[in-house]
């Protein structure tokens, strides 16, 4: 019986192969791509779609719901009224639901113990979000998640179009003639909370806009606060991070039930001025005079509250309605606060000088240390869903108390389903 022999395949045959299972695989991927809407819907997956949906979409926000969750019902409308929004980005995100409670398995694969479990998936690797679930809030800190640590800006058309998309929700860094090596890793570490950039090419005009006369320097914007300062080094040790860090926070915070949980992040004192409203435009010029003082010494937050606008907050310093304002006093953020001796109360006329001679004596110690009479710094942040977390109570207690009885009359183990989140 002869041997058979294999011939070999033509050259031309072996050049094209390559190419040929490239062009396959590129018409694969496009075919899966156009198996889910990029219209701005939201879409449903379940198990058999799911993987799909992650080799074909680079950034997928998944809400894992429960049919029966209440959470989730008031989640719906915000995910529909973002989802266009986000399928719109320069990077679009796309939002999708799944019904974890019928594809457990699904949502076991990645740890969801509660509804709604919110995800997003970047190419394929999930990160849990845990941030506001109101339509513009997650269109402002998703597009965040997604944004490149360090933008590269090449021109001032570039650096305007950075500034006009970053919005002004987050403060924004942008180095000129700063190395990106030198900010890279603090754009990673500080990714959710502000944005960074390096501009490579830049005219005149924007060191004019910018207020600075040299290189390299780092410039910090709260565009909702409307302030920017200026560092020009050292970059070197701790002062870089320790300028971005002072800088997350705006020169003077108006304290409200938002701004509160920032301070959780930071270690200063806050210098704190009691206002009676803190809208009028009394209050108003005494906040550009605290300013002043904020910028020369950030060793310390300085922020402002007025008793019209969150009395309850204002009462834990022993302060009332009947109190002489505007007052200052230092909070450690949490169960303490100083008085100055001499320096209670700002008259009128140069508050400047009264702001001054407050935190002379605030640094020579001439202080006298108060107790807060209400709840603790955590105290405040868990006091504002003190009425939902009430309600969640009863709800539990009212709930053991069935499963009690209905124990006591019928021995036969009884189905539940897990409780919302």
């Amino acid at each position: 019986m002869a041997a058979t022999t294999t011939r070999p395949l033509p050259l031309l045959l072996l050049l094209l192969l390559p190419p040929l299972l490239l062009l396959l695989l590129s018409f694969h991927a496009a075919a899966a791509a156009e198996e889910f809407p990029r219209d701005g819907r939201v879409i449903e997956l379940d198990e058999s779609s799911f993987e799909a949906a992650l080799g074909a979409i680079d950034y997928l926000f998944v809400d894992f719901y429960a049919p029966w969750c209440g959470h989730c019902k008031r989640l719906a409308p915000e995910l529909d009224e973002a989802a266009p929004v986000l399928a719109g980005l320069s990077e679009p995100i796309i939002v999708a639901k799944v019904n974890a409670d019928k594809y457990r398995k699904l949502g076991s694969k990645y740890g969801v113990d509660g509804f709604p479990t919110l995800m997003l998936f970047i190419h394929g690797v999930p990160i849990e979000y845990t941030g506001s679930r109101k339509a513009d809030s997650l269109v402002r800190n998703l597009n965040k998640f997604v944004a490149p640590d360090v933008s590269i800006l090449e021109s001032d058309s570039a650096i305007k179009s950075f500034v006009e998309n970053a919005g002004t929700s987050f403060p924004m860094f942008i180095g000129f003639g700063v190395n990106e090596s030198l900010i890279a890793g603090y754009g990673g570490k500080y990714k959710k909370r502000a944005w960074f950039a390096v501009a490579k090419d830049f005219s005149e005009d924007f060191m004019v806009t910018y207020d600075f006369d040299k290189v390299p320097a780092l410039v910090s914007l709260h565009p909702k606060y409307k302030e920017q300062s200026v560092f020009y080094g050292p970059f070197e040790g701790s002062f870089l991070e320790d300028f971005i860090r002072q800088s997350l926070l705006p020169l003077t915070v108006p304290i409200n039930t938002e701004t509160l949980k920032m301070l959780d992040d930071d270690d200063r004192k806050v210098v704190l001025a009691i206002l009676e409203d803190d809208s009028d435009e009394t209050s108003s010029q005494l906040v550009k005079v605290l300013r002043s003082a904020a910028n020369a010494n950030r060793d310390l937050v300085f922020g402002y509250v007025g008793i019209k606008q969150w009395d309850e907050f204002v009462e834990t310093f022993d302060i009332s309605k009947s109190s002489q304002l505007p007052k200052l006093i230092v909070w450690d953020r949490n169960e303490e606060y100083e008085v100055v001796e001499g320096s209670e109360k700002l008259e009128e006329g140069d508050q400047a000088s009264q702001i001054s001679q407050f935190l002379e004596g605030y640094r020579a110690g001439r202080t006298t240390k108060k107790k807060v009479s209400g709840p603790s710094f955590m105290g405040f942040l868990n006091s504002l869903v003190s009425l939902n977390s009430l309600y969640i109570l009863i709800c539990v207690f009212a709930l053991l108390g069935v499963m009690i009885y209905f124990t006591g009359q019928d021995d036969t183990p009884q189905v539940r389903r897990a409780h919302e989140e």
